[in-house]
């Protein structure tokens, strides 16, 4: 994706790496040394989206420090679409903010935020109207084919989904006619903390193979369960 190479890019001349970019397709990188200094690593924005997400689902409230509007991490834009869809969202200077509100479904172009597609796509079981996400094919490569696995575990709990070549469509339901389910993740890590969302408001979700998540974030369950246990405090 796009924002990655320029993220990369920006790391590099931040340690005096000189890159030259032209229109996005041609990267050219003169030779040299990289000097040391010091150098502050954002939040993963990434796993920060299935606590926004958690915001969003049950009308909840987080915070995530150390990221802001202008994160190197395009996956900071993950909240732009909660916005869209009827979330509170509020960028500082060292955080971003979101409140979950009553979700509308949209129709998202997320080619650059790929990552979090399995994610908004939980999300918007839970929207008014159905949410189309498009411009994606490139899912299909990942760890799983995301979009095949996305509405076929989004099947399993009961909402209709059309696939296309290059997205998916979600047409939710009311909550109380979604259906407990077995969550296979296809080792795939995005599958299990995404979905692990729509347990919060769907009884009898459960998650097959949680430790997938050991790839990126190990301790996303612990998390998890602790923000929860939190919020009911």
């Amino acid at each position: 994706s796009v924002p990655y190479v320029h993220m990369t890019i920006e790391v590099m001349r931040a340690f005096g790496g000189r890159v030259h970019v032209e229109d996005d397709r041609v990267f050219r990188v003169e030779t040299g040394k990289y000097r040391g200094c010091e150098y502050a690593i954002e939040p993963d924005a990434s796993a920060a989206s299935y606590f926004f997400a958690a915001a969003a689902v049950t009308g909840g409230d987080v915070e995530v420090r150390g990221l802001n509007e202008n994160a190197l991490q395009g996956d900071v834009r993950f909240c732009d679409c909660l916005s869209e869809m009827g979330c509170c969202v509020s960028y500082e200077s060292d955080a971003v903010h979101v409140v979950g509100g009553r979700l509308v479904g949209r129709e998202l172009d997320m080619n650059a935020i790929s990552d979090t597609v399995p994610t908004l796509a939980v999300v918007a079981l839970f929207a008014d109207g159905p949410t189309t996400i498009r411009n994606v094919a490139h899912i299909r490569c990942k760890e799983t084919d995301r979009i095949s696995a996305v509405a076929t575990e989004i099947r399993k709990l009961g909402a209709r989904v059309e696939e296309f070549d290059d997205g998916l469509r979600i047409h939710p339901r009311p909550v109380s006619e979604y259906r407990p389910a077995e969550i296979a993740t296809y080792n795939d890590h995005r599958m299990a903390m995404s979905f692990a969302v729509a347990g919060l408001r769907i009884p009898g979700v459960a998650i097959l193979d949680p430790g997938c998540t050991r790839k990126t974030y190990p301790g996303f369950f612990d998390d998890f369960f602790r923000l929860i246990e939190t919020s009911k405090a």
